[in-house]
Formats: structure tokens, sequence, C-alpha cells
């Protein structure tokens, strides 16, 4: 393929495209491979605080919330980051088009951080709205632009979602590297108090640091003229007219049903309703069930994007306690430093952005060196779990350890590059795979759909994190365990309901 047919105005050069390993895929790649890059900085890098911040004590500049309080906070915040992607989907498929749904969100995301990085007590809720609100239009609507690149049958889709992947965690790398350094350096402290500023806010200068990582990818969005405004249409058979009523009373009526949702998951923190929570696994699979019994070929396809969202959420509810207990773990129960030099302890949370920075242009090139002949989906999925799996089983002599003092950083290394693995078996294929088995309207909302298992995961992430006890290693082992006997478990399921899942997949593999 002609490289310098593939590029465009405002996209980086050829050269940078193909160090990058962006040669030969779609125009438009490199535009939104950069966007989603800042975007992931802003957010990874508020992240790697936000936990930290509100446990620290007041002396220190935090909040001085219990770990279980703080840890709940995370995974109501984290949940609606990713359950508001269902409306905000529909509504780049049925009013505003996908540019501009990202435009707008992207614009709500670096408010948000810009509102975290005043330090008032109001200003954590209202920041996280914010980013919430912001995050839901951005991120489906990103990566349905990024599938409208590729034919249903291109062999180039898994490689280009890998290497779409991959952008996201340049950003999320350099984030926790810049804003822990603003945020928990003592030379940063130092700096601040030479100036007059007051040292404990801090904090707030690594938020800041979030809000202008958003503000340049929305930049590189905003000066772009070559992407689509939306995703190709389904012949018009298949949809309504766009200047009917429909579109306005489904986005309506989605986002209704997603409020109403978040409302149930959120009464399930309340006591003597936990058991609403039961119903993040065994609805889906109810539906999953319910629409495997059709003999229309799309609703099958639709029940097999519900047994790929059960597994993402369990994926999830495991992988993302990176930011709360292992966050927590990293910075009580681990020694942050490697051969006498010492760092903040957010700089651990680089280190799974490292390796899908080191790790993604090798998947990507096994998937397109394979083709045809590569696994399928429930294949790598069930591959992912089972690396999640031995993660959690490496921390369990981890926190052992931690009985007789912190333990070598060494362990956090071992349990990121396992759960990367993981990562990248199941993340981007997903993602891939959705965009595969949507019809071509409903892009935005198998997305959404998508975003459902990662919102009910990182939910369930900080659920399964409020039991983190620092001063008992014996206890944490245990969590740890259990939790790897969980994803082994949904590991083995995928590897056995492999054909059945595939048959509902039809010809998508």
């Amino acid at each position: 393929m002609n490289l310098k047919a593939d590029i465009e105005p405002g996209t980086p050069s050829g050269g940078v495209l193909a160090v990058l390993g962006l040669a030969g895929h779609p125009k438009g790649l490199g535009v939104l491979f950069f966007a989603e890059l800042w975007e992931r900085f802003s957010y990874y890098g508020m992240r790697a605080l936000l936990v930290l911040f509100m446990v620290a004590p007041a002396a220190e500049g935090g909040l001085g919330m219990p770990a279980a309080e703080a840890a709940l906070v995370y995974g109501n915040y984290t949940m609606a980051v990713y359950l508001l992607s269902i409306p905000g989907g529909v509504a780049a498929d049925t009013l505003l088009g996908a540019r501009a749904a990202v435009l707008i969100g992207g614009a709500m995301i670096a408010a948000g951080h810009f509102t975290l990085a005043i330090a008032h007590p109001w200003t954590l809720y209202a920041g996280l709205i914010l980013v919430a609100l912001g995050t839901g239009l951005f991120k489906p609507n990103i990566s349905a632009l990024v599938g409208s690149l590729y034919g249903p049958h291109d062999t180039r889709r898994d490689a280009g979602f890998s290497l779409f992947y991959m952008g996201i965690n340049i950003g999320g790398f350099l984030a926790p590297l810049v804003t822990g350094f603003l945020a928990q350096s003592p030379a940063m402290k130092g700096w601040l108090a030479e100036r007059g500023f007051d040292p404990i806010a801090s904090w707030h200068w690594g938020f800041a640091a979030a809000g202008v990582g958003m503000t340049i990818g929305l930049l590189i969005l905003a000066f772009n003229r070559t992407l689509p405004k939306t995703i190709p249409a389904a012949p018009q058979s298949e949809g309504h007219d766009r200047q009917t009523p429909s579109p306005i009373l489904a986005l309506v009526a989605v986002t209704a049903g997603t409020l109403a949702l978040m409302a149930l998951i959120l009464l399930s923190d309340r006591a003597g309703f936990e058991f609403l929570r039961w119903a993040y696994v065994l609805v889906p699979a109810a539906i999953a069930f319910w629409l495997s019994l059709s003999l229309e070929d799309v609703q099958r396809r639709y029940g097999a994007m519900f047994v790929l969202l059960i597994g993402a959420m369990i994926f999830w509810a495991i992988f993302e306690q990176a930011g709360v207990t292992i966050a927590l773990f990293a910075d009580q129960l681990t020694r942050s430093e490697i051969a006498g030099f010492a760092f903040p302890s957010a700089w651990f949370q680089s280190l799974n952005s490292l390796f899908v920075i080191l790790l993604a242009p090798l998947f990507a090139a096994l998937w397109m060196k394979l083709g045809e002949r590569q696994p399928s989906s429930p294949v790598k999925f069930g591959l992912g779990l089972a690396c999640l799996a031995l993660s959690f089983v490496l921390m369990v002599p981890a926190s052992i350890q931690a009985a007789e003092g912190r333990v070598s950083p060494w362990w956090l290394v071992g349990l990121f590059f396992l759960q990367t693995v993981g990562e990248m078996l199941l993340s981007p294929v997903g993602l891939a795979t959705m965009t595969r088995l949507a019809p071509a309207r409903a892009v935005g909302l198998a997305l959404g759909i998508w975003f459902l298992g990662a919102a009910l995961g990182n939910k369930l992430a900080g659920v399964f994190a409020t039991g983190f006890q620092s001063a008992e290693p014996q206890a944490l082992a245990g969590s740890f365990l259990w939790q790897a006997g969980l994803a082994g478990l949904a590991a083995l399921a995928f590897f056995a309901l492999t054909p059945w899942i595939r048959g509902l997949m039809g010809s998508v593999k």
C-alpha cells in the first residue's frame, strides 16, 4: 500500500507512522492514535492519584477517607465512566455524529480535570462527574471511528486495534510519571514551597496536568477535518431516517434506562441490597441465552456480545484493582525504589502501559502473520483470563512476605507483566470483535454494550477492594487467591463454550 496515500493533513509524518507501525493501515488511524493517546494521558494521570489522594490525611493535602470508602467512590466513578458510554454511543448514532460526540466529550473531560485542580472540598465530586459524562461521549465513539476505517473482512482490523491500544498506553505510561511526580515528589513539594505555594496542594498540580493532556488531544481532533463525522449507515431498510423522531426517542429511552441501571448499581452499596450484585452476571447471562435461541443472525450476534460482556466484566473486576488494591499495596507494602533510586508509588501505575507499548507491536505482528489461522475471539478471551489468574496467584506469596516488611517491587513488575499479556489478548480483541458483530447502524450502541462490561467490572473492582487491609497480609493473600480462582474458572468456561460462542458469532471470527 502506498504510504503517502494514507497520510492526511494533521497527521504525523510518514516516518513517525512507520516507526509506530501505523504504515499500511487506513487513513485516519494516526489522528485517532494521537488523540486517544492524550485522552488516556488525562484519564490514567488522574486515576493514578485518585485513591491515594482520597486516603491521604488532611495534613498531607488529602481527604482522609477510610480505604473502604475510597474504594467504593473509585468503583462508582470508574463504573459511571464506562456505563455512560451506552447513551454516549447512541447519542452519536442518532443525533451528534461520532466526531462531534468525541469533541464535546473531550471538552467536558478537560473541564473536569481542571475542576479537580481547584483545592476545594466540592471539586472532587464535580470534577469526577464532568470526567464521567465526557468520557461517556468520547470513549465509545473514538473506538467506533477506528472500527469504521476497516471493512468487515479486513484482516488488519485486530492489528489496527492493537496499535490503537498502543497509543492509549503511551499516554497511560507517561501520565503517572508526570502526575505522580507533580503530586508526590519531595522535589516538587520543595519547588512549590520555595515559590510561596502550599506544598500539600501538590495533588492538584497533578490533576491540572491531566487536564492539559486532554486539551492537547482535543486540539488534535479539532484541527483535523478528514475523519468521518458519522459511522457509515446501514441501508435505509435496516433503520429509521435520522429526521424522524424515532432516534431521539431511542436516545431518551437508552439514557433513562442507563440512569435507572446506575441507580440500581449504587443501591447495591446499601446494607440489605448487596444481593443486587448477583444481577451483574445473571442478567447478561440470561439475555445471552435468550438471544441464542433466536433464528435471526443479528440477534444471535447480540447474544455473543453479551457473552463477551461477561468475560470482560470478570476480567476488569480483577484487573482494575490496579487503581485501588494494587495502588495501596504499592504505596503501603512495597519498597518504592530500584537499585537505590527512590520514586513516587504512583509510578508503578506506568508498568502496565509500558508493557503494552512493548507487547502491542508483537501481538499486532502475530495476528497479521497468522491471518485467518489466528485463534478465535473466545479462545483469546480464555487465554487472557488465564494470564490474569496467574497474576493474582503471584500476589499470594508477595502478601505473605509483607508481614515481615515492605516487599520487593519486582512482585508488582511480575503482576503487571502477566496482566498486560492477558489484556492484550482480551481488550483490543474485544473492541475489534464488537465492531465486527455490530450492525453498521448500531456500532456505537454495540461498543456501549462492550463498555457496560467494563462499567460493571470497575464497580466490582471497587467492591472487591473494600476488604484491603495492609495490616492483615494473610487476609490479603486469601483475597488475591480467591480472585485468581474466579478468573481461572472464567477462563475454563470460555474454553469449554468456544464452539457455542462461535456459533452465535456466525461468520465473525
